[in-house]
């Protein structure tokens, strides 16, 4: 009789300790989630400051091209071409190559504990929304040359590269300053028509 109890206080206490578990990983990741939206609406102000008349900003999309699918934070369509811009509102320190897979990042609690994750580097993650996103607009007979920039809210970005974004000026620098080519306002026009019509991200 001792014995059953002891297994079922056990089994009792394993449960409870799952539960818990299950609890905390889902409020990690509640957190990690509002973080990213809380990012997300910053950038989208942040980048409606640099805007002109001739941009025209999209945000949130889904992206599909042979098999593969992307969701793209920002785009940019303008008379200098089309511009990604990918978000990114990692608090603490980042550690990583340009060249990495996975960066490992740092953040220290309000108790001094330190915490490390792995997150994907953003820079390769940017490489890859441009294959999706040109490939989807060549589907439309649609041939454009799509620069990519990952904007770093907290400019805490460990390699220094012409992709990396830290603040309204970079932006504005990187969709209006440091280009020349003027595309033909039609070709711009088909671009944001077949833009228009990708399916938004469901939050």
């Amino acid at each position: 009789m001792v014995g059953v109890l002891l297994s079922v206080t056990f089994v009792v206490m394993l449960l409870v300790v799952v539960k818990a578990k299950h609890v905390f990983d889902l409020q990690r990741r509640t957190e990690s989630d509002k973080a990213g939206e809380r990012g997300e609406q910053m950038a989208s102000e942040l980048i409606s400051r640099v805007l002109r008349p001739d941009d025209r900003l999209f945000s949130n999309l889904v992206v599909n091209y042979q098999g593969k699918r992307t969701e793209l934070d920002n785009v940019v369509v303008n008379s200098s071409g089309v511009f990604i811009i990918e978000v990114k509102n990692h608090s603490g320190r980042l550690e990583g190559n340009i060249g990495d897979f996975e960066w490992t990042k740092y953040h220290t609690s309000a108790a001094g504990l330190t915490y490390t994750k792995t997150v994907k580097n953003p820079i390769k993650q940017v490489k890859r929304q441009i294959f999706i996103l040109a490939g989807y607009l060549r589907e439309a007979d649609i041939n454009v040359y799509i620069r990519g920039y990952t904007l770093f809210l907290q400019q805490n970005c460990p390699v220094e590269d012409e992709c990396v974004l830290e603040s309204a000026e970079d932006v504005d620098n990187a969709i209006h300053i440091h280009v020349k080519k003027t595309m033909d306002p039609a070709k711009q026009a088909a671009i944001c028509e077949c833009l228009d019509q990708l399916p938004p991200l469901v939050f």
